[in-house]
């Protein structure tokens, strides 16, 4: 599981400090499906990676007791000078994983042919976001963080993303951060509403969702 103990997280600009969250406590458990909702702002990315360890909360912490993936979304792990094929092969080394694999399956998944040789700092955001899919997908992980970009691309990625997350990978726990609250609705066994930097459980997805439109 992954526990949030107590999480604040502050941001400061000169002499103004803005709390974006102002203790969130809750727990992902193994195979859990949690739709997190909020309006923009409301600190979901910012959630996302603290959970996913890409910044440190100004105060609690993230107790991680199974393996979870970078935020898919949050491209800024990404060297941009080296090429996607150079990025994947990086990758590969950390969590060591065949290489060969890891490029086979990067070709197969993100369907960018000829540009995964060119420099990673000239793609599209849409293509950032499928190589991101692709490299963690590769590696297999506990649990997947979402940031939003499981709708990136055309119909026919949406749906190989919506059948590799959803369907081949549904033992695994998963934190969705959508808009999209008929995807939260299909997929999701609970959700979380983000509001003035606290979040609230919800066992009941439809309650969750009525809660967020009435913001």
């Amino acid at each position: 599981m992954i526990e949030c103990r107590n999480i604040h997280m502050d941001f400061r600009s000169g002499k103004t400090t803005k709390s974006v969250l102002k203790g969130v406590d809750f727990t992902i458990n193994p195979r859990d499906r949690i739709g997190l909702l909020g309006r923009n702002g409301a600190g979901k990315s910012t959630l996302i990676r603290l959970i996913g360890g890409v910044q440190m909360p100004t105060q609690g912490k993230v107790v991680r007791k199974m393996s979870c993936s970078w935020p898919l979304g949050f491209t800024g792990g990404f060297q941009g000078s080296l090429t996607g094929y150079d990025n994947a092969r990086f990758i590969a080394r950390i969590y060591d994983k065949s290489y060969a694999e890891m490029r086979d399956f990067v070709e197969d998944f993100t369907e960018l042919g000829n540009n995964l040789k060119m420099p990673v700092k000239i793609y599209s955001s849409g293509m950032r976001a499928r190589l991101a899919f692709a490299l963690s997908l590769a590696i297999e992980f506990d649990c997947y963080l979402i940031d939003e970009v499981i709708m990136v691309g055309d119909k026919n990625f949406q749906n190989k993303c919506k059948s590799e997350f959803f369907e081949k990978r549904n033992d695994r726990a998963l934190l969705l951060a959508s808009h999209s609250l008929e995807l939260v609705k299909q997929y999701c066994n609970r959700a979380i509403v983000l509001n003035s930097g606290l979040a609230t459980v919800y066992e009941d997805v439809g309650e969750a969702v009525s809660v967020y439109e009435n913001l």
